[in-house]
């Protein structure tokens, strides 16, 4: 008995101490998680001490530590969206696990609206875009981020100039009206767009295409939605990024625009056709002359951008916060165009209990900015210096001509050294001195805006999660203008100075709530959603001008100065919508096989009529994950295979306000009293409509997922999208006494095929990643109404000649105008061309002259042969991108393109006989055969060669534009960590530095109003950037 308790006492004694030892060999790991594709960090990868409950999460750079209890303790790894990896613990010394991507990233979580859903469980057409996507991509628009990087996101720059907007459409032009997608920031409707936000403060961007996908935003989703998710932080000590880049800019490309010489020359040829004498005796003599080009654009404009984050937390509470400040100066006239942006952000959840948690995502943005005009032909730089002649000095240095007149007897514009900038006698009108003519528009932009939402969230019992949130959109933006006393020519001179000063406030504030609950029993998985929302947007604006202010810089001007009141003019106006909605959603799945999505939301809005103030749009979607089924031969050939349908209805309440009712508007005289005096009144705007309601679009989605050889995914998609009661004027007769009200009218069709290609290997020490998409669109408007077969649009020309039209079988926004068949080459041409009664055709035309086409076979040319000639919208847009890192080099290779589309070239001022010429006027017709594209050159122009809109304006404006190429090298860890730093990458970029493209303007790329159609559109820049990350 003894003998048992002392080797019992013994056994313990022997435990004890072993335990002791163990505990004593507890031991510290430390490590980064990275990708075996990109090599880049996997930040939010999870790594737990296998069979415990210890666990934490790497953070943006992919570090971790962890301590585990004892050598040979087992670390398991794993990310969503990444294969799990074990690995064992020899030591304390730092480790580096490579993870790889599941098949084709199939288990990544992506946002779907109101919550998010496993990629692979997907029904509906939804493409994502992830923060390492974006964090070696120097733009500064998000937008800009996305083009090309999308199927059937087609997103076109409105100009080059900095801070400029973009034409975003997802699978086509939705509407004759407004067609941008609905913005999505944190769960918070964004008006405007997201153009204030900063690319590095960005987790994810989910673009939801699809009917079905869009439906649970019911009538604000007919054009798309795009969802951005702002960076959250993690668990884990602090983390400190820097990211900054130094550059310049310049013109990617420039005209060949006629010297002096080739303009006085073929100015005289013209005066000579026209039965008139040379203007220039000795055009020889003249030489190169003035290129104004070289004085509107700058070589060398300065880019700056420095962004700075910092992040961490512990178990219950999380924190991210940023700064960042970009500089863009324009390449045009940058004294006069630049764009700057200060931003700030404070992310941060907290975790009360396991049950009970909150938080809030809060984003500040000031803008400053100087602009241009630009892409117009009535007096922006590029226009002027592109029309005016070359013989006028850019700077008149000659005494004799300084002091004489106009320059001595005007005010007249002159540089810092007090020579007066050179006014031309030869092009009058518009076409000035473009760089006078900007350093006296002198004006500032500005704008802050605070996008901010708090919400809470409760799960009482598992699986059941009741959360709401209050967000707002505050925005506050104004501008000021100033005319100085000045003369440019003598058209266009300022005898009384002006000052303009506006401003506006926005605030949009929204509250939801979801409930929301998810049961998984044994092969059915169930997620149900039901939601509110209540949103209410209001703004006010207000401005003034006075003229004859006793200042003449804008730094002094106010509207305080008291002038008299025929020389001052106020205006101010508001608004106010509301919205209110209830929504639900159903995701059910059964044995990971059999999907199942069904969407329903009912809005009111204040924007419609009683008659139809509700509107209900739901959604339905399947999938059937076809290799999960037994039969499915398991091989890495195919490794996923998903077939998807869907079909949804979405509306479009991108409309004025009130615009059901019959407002009033002044501006109406009115004859009262016996005595009769002129009273100013108001009248009614247009006759009101109780039945108006929302543009509705309907879309049906077939499409499939499928990963091949494991690494290789492909995403196909084929939708038709149609769009009914699209919102147009009601013809009315003219005894109504008013203006036609709104109704829905008009119909619209899109239909399009979209691929998406991914691939990613490891081959020795070389990681890359290869990824594409393509996309095809059809555009067709189907119905104007019974009335109208076709709506006027874009003009060019003092006599308003039409260039583009919308019609019935046609894509919106067609080119309209005459078909050309050459130039006559011989007078013989000229009087065979005649009709079946013997008459000329074209009777005013000479050899050299444009053959118009008959179109409608009447026998005489005139706009009854004006026709559709071309389609500014592309049949095809694609993006190719290309990265590969080795031993510390990383590599990017990002293009993008259009194909099938043209560009109506109106850079000419036709009404300006003396305008310059681009040197594809050397190739004019002189005799012939020497040209059949090119007219002579006439004095008055007789058979309107230039002024009748025709195909001869036409060019293709397919391109291929390499955006983004960019080489870094990230320093060895063995460096940095003696330094202190977590990581050190350096870097070179160049932004559009190959262009390929037959289209010989400025630029191919031209969206905005005036889409597809360059007047002179800003350049994109060319810009080289050498930048450094850092992490601490």
């Amino acid at each position: 008995m003894k003998m048992k308790v002392v080797l019992l006492s013994l056994a313990v004694l022997f435990q004890t101490l072993l335990i002791g030892q163990v505990y004593a060999q507890t031991i510290p790991v430390t490590g980064t998680v990275t990708s075996k594709i990109t090599g880049s960090p996997v930040s939010g990868a999870t790594i737990t001490v296998k069979g415990t409950t210890t666990a934490t999460t790497a953070d943006q750079q992919g570090r971790f530590s962890i301590t585990v209890p004892r050598a040979g303790s087992i670390l398991v790894i794993s990310h969503i969206a990444m294969t799990p990896q074990e690995i064992t613990v020899r030591d304390g010394a730092a480790v580096t696990i490579t993870l790889e991507e599941k098949s084709g990233s199939m288990d990544e979580v992506i946002v779907v609206g109101y919550g998010t859903q496993r990629k692979g469980a997907v029904t509906t057409a939804i493409s994502s875009i992830k923060a390492g996507d974006l964090d070696n991509m120097p733009v500064q628009r998000i937008e800009q981020s996305l083009q090309g990087r999308v199927s059937g996101l087609t997103i076109t720059s409105s100009s080059g100039q900095p801070g400029a907007g973009s034409t975003v459409r997802i699978r086509g032009t939705t509407t004759i009206g407004n067609s941008d997608p609905l913005y999505i920031v944190d769960g918070i409707q964004i008006g405007g767009g997201i153009e204030y936000l900063n690319q590095n403060d960005i987790e994810s961007i989910d673009v939801l295409k699809d009917a079905a996908s869009a439906a649970i935003y019911g009538a604000r989703a007919a054009n798309g939605v795009i969802i951005v998710t702002t960076k959250k932080g993690k668990s884990g000590k602090i983390a400190v990024h820097y990211n900054g880049y130094l550059g310049t800019q310049k013109a990617w490309r420039k005209l060949d625009l006629l010297d002096a010489t080739q303009y006085a020359t073929l100015l005289n040829e013209a005066y000579v056709a026209n039965g008139q004498n040379p203007r220039f005796a000795n055009p020889e003599q003249l030489g190169k002359g003035t290129d104004w080009q070289s004085h509107v654009f700058d070589d060398a404009a300065p880019i700056q951008n420095h962004d700075l984050s910092l992040s961490g937390g512990s178990e219950k509470s999380t924190y991210y916060a940023s700064f960042g400040y970009l500089d863009q100066k324009g390449i045009v006239t940058p004294s006069n165009s630049y764009f700057k942006r200060f931003t700030a952000r404070f992310n941060s959840t907290h975790k009360i209990t396991n049950t009970i948690s909150f938080g809030s995502n809060i984003g500040y943005t000031r803008i400053s900015s100087i602009g241009v005009g630009t892409n117009g032909e009535w007096g922006t730089p590029l226009n002027r210096a592109i029309n005016m002649d070359p013989i006028t000095p850019f700077i008149v240095t000659d005494p004799a001509l300084a002091n004489s007149s106009p320059y001595s007897d005007h005010p007249v514009v002159r540089d810092e050294h007090g020579n007066p900038y050179g006014i031309s006698n030869i092009v009058t009108s518009e076409i000035l001195n473009p760089v006078a003519a900007v350093k006296v528009a002198q004006g500032n932009n500005w704008s802050d805006k605070i996008v901010a939402n708090v919400f809470g969230e409760i799960e009482p019992i598992k699986g059941l999660k009741l959360r709401s949130s209050i967000g707002t959109d505050l925005a506050f933006w104004g501008n000021e203008s100033f005319s100085p006393l000045n003369y440019l020519n003598t058209i266009n001179q300022v005898t009384l100075n002006g000052y303009t000063r506006e401003s506006n406030r926005g605030v949009f504030w929204l509250w939801e709530n979801q409930l929301s609950y998810h049961r998984a029993i044994g092969k059915h998985d169930v997620t149900a959603m039901v939601g509110t929302t209540a949103q209410k947007n209001n703004g006010k604006t207000q401005g003034g001008t006075k003229r004859g202010i006793p200042v003449n810089d804008i730094k002094d001007a106010s509207l305080a100065f008291p002038v008299p009141q025929t020389n001052q003019f106020f205006w101010g106006g508001e608004y106010q919508e509301s919205l209110s909605s209830l929504y639900g959603r159903v995701i059910y799945s059964y044995d990971d096989k059999y999907l199942f999505t069904g969407i329903v939301r009912r809005d009111g809005s204040s924007k419609f009529g009683p008659n139809n103030k509700y509107g209900v749009f739901p959604s339905v979607s399947v999938g059937w994950i076809a290799s999960h089924e037994d039969f499915f031969p398991a091989t890495d050939v195919v490794s996923f295979l998903k077939v998807r349908g869907s079909y949804g209805i979405t509306g479009n309440d991108r409309i004025g306000d009130f615009r059901y009712l019959s407002t009033v508007g002044g501006g109406r005289n009115y004859t009262m009293g016996l005595t009769p005096v002129l009273i100013n009144g108001v009248s009614p705007n247009a006759i009101s409509n109780p039945d108006l309601k929302w543009e509705e679009t309907s879309q049906f989605n077939i499409g499939f997922d499928a990963v091949l050889f494991r690494n290789f995914s492909v995403t196909f998609d084929v939708y038709n999208k149609k769009t009914k009661g699209m919102l147009l004027g009601i013809a009315v007769p003219g005894y109504a006494g008013n203006s036609g009200p709104i109704g829905n009218i008009a119909n619209m069709e899109n239909r399009g095929v979209e691929l998406e290609l991914s691939y990613g290997n490891k081959i020795g020490d070389v990681n890359f990643k290869v990824s594409g998409n393509v996309s095809y669109l059809k555009n067709e408007v189907t119905y104007l109404g019974a009335d109208k077969k076709f709506l006027e649009g874009q003009k060019f020309g003092p006599q308003g000649v039409e260039m583009t039209r919308t019609s019935v079988g046609n894509a919106i926004g067609s080119f309209y105008g005459f078909r050309t068949n050459g130039l006559f080459q011989t007078a013989d041409e000229v009087l065979n061309y005649r009709n079946k009664d013997g008459g000329l055709m074209q009777p005013n035309a000479q050899p050299g002259d444009i053959r118009f086409v008959d179109n409608n076979n009447d026998g005489k040319i005139d706009n009854d042969d004006r026709t559709i000639i071309g389609d500014p919208t592309p049949d095809v847009s694609f993006g190719f991108t290309a990265e590969a890192a080795w031993k510390g080099f990383d590599l990017l290779v990002f293009g993008q393109g259009v194909a099938g589309n043209d560009v109506f070239q109106a850079l000419r001022r036709f009404d300006l006989p003396t305008a310059n010429w681009t040197t594809e006027a050397l190739s004019r017709w002189t005799g012939a055969g020497t040209s059949n594209k090119f007219p002579r050159l006439v004095f008055n122009d007789p058979n309107q060669n230039f002024s009748r809109s025709s195909d001869f304006y036409l060019q293709q404006g397919s391109y291929f534009r390499i955006k983004v190429l960019q080489i870094g090298y990230t320093l060895p860890e063995s460096i940095t960590k003696r330094a202190g730093l977590s990581k050190l990458r350096v870097y070179l970029t160049g932004n559009n530095l190959f262009t390929f493209t037959k289209y010989n303007g400025f630029d191919p790329e031209i969206g905005g109003d005036s889409y597809g159609i360059d007047r002179g559109i800003y350049p994109q820049p060319r810009a080289l950037m050498a930048g450094i990350n850092i992490g601490f």
